[in-house]
């Protein structure tokens, strides 16, 4: 894990076209800006995984042999 120290204001890019802004510090509470491209999806943690957690696995295929 790569860990950074940022100020307000200061910023982190990913892979050229995703920046992430300190826009606040109050506390123990850190507000981040987001920008990345519309087909990124971008979820807090714990949204993330109810969403993984509500996602059907898919049917696994069932293989036949055809015997003659």
């Amino acid at each position: 894990m790569l860990v950074l120290t940022r100020r307000i204001n200061e910023s982190i890019v990913i892979n050229d076209d995703i920046s992430v802004l300190v826009v606040e510090i109050r506390g123990d509470r850190v507000r981040l800006g987001i920008e990345a491209p519309k087909d990124v999806t971008v979820h807090r943690k714990e949204v993330y995984d109810v969403i993984k957690e509500d996602v059907p696995e898919k049917p696994k295929k069932k293989r036949v042999a055809i015997v003659s």
